[in-house]
């Protein structure tokens, strides 16, 4: 199996898409200097909200803490479902078994999430590095701002869930 679909569905958070003004570098002490997340405070971030990114997004179900999303277009698309949880400290993940025409294969991806002076600050575990993921005010440019409340996940997921199995 070709594991492209499934690397472009986890490979959604760029550095382009973060709208970094300063050097990583900056966000990185700035982080490091600040706190993590509470495991409350990252459910009041996430729960029941769609994450919507450039060429998809995923769904953080309260029921069952069940996740679901999409990614891609075409004959890259892909989808997943699966579980989210928060461990501490400060971090986010989500475990999915990603579908794609190739087949299927699981992945577990992390978020770590940390805090100070009220902005808060995000990366991909284990090596991405940080940006600011709300700023204080948040700002539009925010990748926080791509959060919104509800499902704005399934109804694609099942269109290409529906193309996948009648290409079989």
């Amino acid at each position: 199996m070709s594991i492209r679909p499934i690397a472009l569905a986890l490979g959604f958070l760029t550095a382009a898409s973060c709208g970094a003004a300063a050097a990583p570098e900056d966000f990185a002490e700035k982080a490091e200097a600040g706190s993590p997340l509470s495991s409350g405070e990252l459910y009041q971030i996430y729960n029941n909200r769609s994450w919507l990114w450039d060429q998809g997004g995923g769904f953080f179900s309260v029921k069952e803490r069940r996740f679901t999303a999409w990614a891609g277009s075409g004959a890259d698309a892909s989808y997943g479902i699966g579980l989210w949880f928060i461990t501490e400290p400060g971090k986010l993940c989500f475990r999915a078994k990603w579908h794609a025409r190739e087949g299927a294969a699981p992945a577990v991806t992390c978020f770590s999430h940390r805090k100070n002076d009220g902005v808060i600050y995000q990366r991909r575990e284990p090596d991405g590095d940080w940006y600011v993921f709300r700023d204080v005010p948040a700002k539009r440019s925010n990748e926080y701002a791509k959060l919104r409340k509800g499902d704005h996940v399934s109804a694609r997921l099942k269109r290409i869930e529906a193309r996948m199995s009648s290409d079989r």
